[in-house]
């Protein structure tokens, strides 16, 4: 995992944006901070700029609370709090081990937005433990599509979602549809079943494949290989939600 300390022996959080008011990223209004990094490769990706883990702003724990802190009052009146996400937040596991206690203490609710692509390890562990919510992206249910479309094997990611409702831990459930590639209904039928399994679902959200980040990859000088996918409609979501039986 990465690692950088400050002349003082500080851990260094890579940090590469933040969203001040954010609606969608859990419950409530949310302060959003995206971590920078990220070790999958997701040819729908919007933030192709967050992947490489050594570019970004520097940020020791204090110092991030601090900025976040100002904050407090407009998101907590709310019922929001905190979402890191990114990039991959749990790529800096030592860093969240530093400022996930100094929110607890501050008593601002916290939500880690992952892929959950991380063996379930005693580190891991201890930041489930200190998180409130995880907004968990299952890429897709079929291994060779999700191999195919973000790099990775699901495997491990199916297995967070296993261990987070063996211990009760909230958590959203999240899809991006691609037209073609994650929409088929008996992939669609298989992640209901999987669903089914998991004791502590709070939401489900099916989310449109949009090209909106194609800029960020050509202006980087990379190849997006989804081009010639069309967004999803508003149907195409409605059809995937009634096969899974989302509301």
């Amino acid at each position: 995992m990465f690692e950088n300390l400050d002349s003082n022996n500080n851990i260094i959080g890579r940090i590469h944006s933040f969203e001040s008011f954010g609606a969608v990223d859990g419950p409530g209004i949310r302060f959003v901070v995206f971590f920078q990094g990220c070790g999958l490769r997701c040819k729908y990706c919007h933030n192709r700029d967050t992947w490489p883990i050594n570019a970004g702003m520097e940020y020791t724990s204090n110092d991030l609370v601090a900025k976040i802190s100002r904050y407090k009052n407009y998101f907590t009146v709310s019922g929001g709090g905190v979402t890191l996400s990114g990039g991959e937040p749990l790529l800096q596991q030592d860093f969240l081990l530093e400022l996930l206690p100094k929110l607890k203490k501050l008593g601002i609710h916290t939500a880690i937005d992952t892929s959950g692509n991380f063996p379930i390890t005693d580190k891991i562990k201890r930041i489930i433990d200190l998180t409130d919510l995880f907004l968990l992206d299952i890429k897709c249910i079929n291994d060779e599509i999700c191999k195919d479309l973000v790099g990775f094997s699901n495997k491990l990611e199916l297995e967070f979602a296993k261990y987070l409702s063996s211990i009760n831990k909230p958590i959203w459930i999240r899809q991006v549809l691609v037209p073609g590639i994650t929409d088929h209904e008996e992939d669609l039928l298989n992640l209901k079943k999987f669903l089914s399994s998991l004791n502590n679902l709070k939401k489900v959200e099916i989310l449109a494949y949009h090209d909106l980040g194609k800029f960020k990859w050509e202006n980087l000088g990379c190849n997006y290989e989804l081009a010639d996918v069309p967004n999803a409609t508003t149907e195409d979501v409605a059809r995937a939600k009634k096969i899974v039986g989302v509301a």
